[in-house]
């Protein structure tokens, strides 16, 4: 059985998408240099190709360990674990479908969107969530 498989699947992924959401966007805002920080640290650790699949929109999914490892060392894992209240292992599966839905808003075609916009970026997000 799965991690994310059983009773009650639809609605705990529900609850975990949101409070991985919300912790993410909150960790992104201690993470140095952002969602500009975000993008060059998983080119760095080899997702490039992922990275620009994702910001054109593109469905290349990343495993939970390519997430894991594409962040280890950043801490943005672990704060986001602890903003949403969710194990680390949940907010690597979570992020797996999470990330690129992430990165196709704030940084669509590897342009990262002003910080003027982040607010309404970030509801459209949750709103694609709900």
């Amino acid at each position: 059985m799965g991690f994310f498989s059983g009773p009650g699947t639809v609605a705990a992924q529900s609850i975990h998408q949101r409070r991985v959401a919300t912790g993410l966007l909150a960790a992104l805002e201690q993470h140095p240099g952002g969602v500009a920080g975000l993008l060059q640290t998983l080119r760095a650790k080899g997702l490039g190709d992922r990275v620009s699949a994702w910001t054109r929109g593109e469905q290349n999914r990343a495993t939970p360990e390519e997430i894991y490892e594409g962040l280890d060392g950043t801490v943005l894992i672990e704060r986001t674990a602890l903003h949403a209240g969710v194990s680390r292992e949940v907010v690597s599966a979570v992020l797996m479908t999470l990330l690129p839905l992430l990165l196709r808003h704030f940084a669509p075609g590897e342009t990262v969107a002003p910080q003027s916009q982040f607010g309404t970026l970030a509801r459209e997000l949750m709103s694609k969530i709900l």
